[in-house]
């Protein structure tokens, strides 16, 4: 007896078109190309989720720098202030201060800059 598996094979088939949908041409459409194009995707979803942290961390680091050099400080010297005076703040808090509230940013810099 053979085996007939018509309903399964249509359901792969349509998960992974289902996946590639908005895909440019026969990616979108043929099961063959769209196949290796959404497990190419997959890859990258997963490795550009962890390099999305890096990317936030380093953006944030930058600004931060940014910042701080209008009030004469280097990072490096405000981040190791900062350590000095147990001012716990994340980058990701200080970067946001730093362009979002640029006076409370200052009293930052300044608790800082008053422990040397």
């Amino acid at each position: 007896m053979r085996v007939k598996r018509g309903n399964v094979l249509r359901k792969r088939h349509k998960k992974i078109l289902k996946l590639a949908k908005g895909f440019k041409g026969a990616r979108s459409r043929i099961f063959k190309v769209a196949n290796t194009a959404v497990m190419k995707k997959l890859k990258y979803q997963y490795r550009d989720r962890r390099h999305l942290k890096r990317n936030m961390r380093r953006l944030w680091i930058v600004r931060i720098n940014a910042a701080v050099r209008q009030h004469g400080l280097s990072y490096s010297k405000f981040m190791n202030a900062l350590k000095r005076t147990n001012v716990v703040v994340n980058r990701k808090m200080l970067a946001d201060l730093a362009v979002n509230e640029p006076e409370a940013f200052a009293i930052v810099v300044d608790a800082a800059k008053s422990v040397k």
